[in-house]
């Protein structure tokens, strides 16, 4: 009995000393640092309890339907911008978020700092989507869109949207314009 519950105690101490931490700036499928597909607005207070949360609320005659949340440091650098998938709406689920602070990396180190080269050589583009002043490059494995302004590409390819952009069309070092991971439940 003595020898079982030792072996038991061993265990839970090999366990929870081998426990890894959670990078904050660590991007994943469904997660960005602590908060998760799941996050309800409700919970960002305590999530970001050492930064600023600001919320823009506006009148209906001139809002959309979604209101952003910008997650700023106590130092006034803004970090994140959140979308909910409900305005208003402290049980809503956040539905997309930018990535603004360099700090958020995925596993694979690409950060908004990255190029077009960092983003195709580590991941599988799924999507290139042309826009009006973007590129938009779609990676699934991470549920994120990445834009790439189109001054970044050559003179020939910026003015035609109907043009398909293929990955030969993007220069190595376009560098982003924005980053946005989407949590669609």
């Amino acid at each position: 009995m003595r020898n079982t519950f030792l072996g038991l105690l061993a265990s839970a101490i090999l366990f929870v000393s081998c426990k890894k931490d959670q990078d904050p700036f660590e991007i994943g499928k469904q997660h960005i640092g602590f908060l998760t597909d799941s996050t309800q607005v409700k919970d960002l207070e305590t999530i970001f309890a050492t930064d600023s949360i600001a919320q823009f609320i506006a009148g209906d005659e001139f809002a959309g339907s979604k209101n952003n949340i910008d997650i700023f440091e106590k130092g006034g650098k803004k970090l994140l911008s959140l979308t909910p998938k409900q305005a208003l709406d402290s049980t809503s689920v956040i539905e997309s978020i930018q990535i603004i602070d360099p700090r958020y990396k995925t596993s694979k180190n690409i950060s908004t700092l990255s190029t077009f080269k960092d983003i195709a050589s580590t991941y599988k583009i799924s999507k290139i989507s042309n826009l009006i002043n973007s590129v938009l490059i779609t990676v699934n494995e991470l549920n994120a869109s990445f834009a790439i302004d189109k001054k970044e590409l050559p003179a020939n390819l910026r003015f035609d949207m109907k043009l398909k952009i293929e990955e030969t069309h993007i220069p190595d070092n376009a560098k982003i314009k924005y980053f946005f991971i989407h949590w669609d439940q």
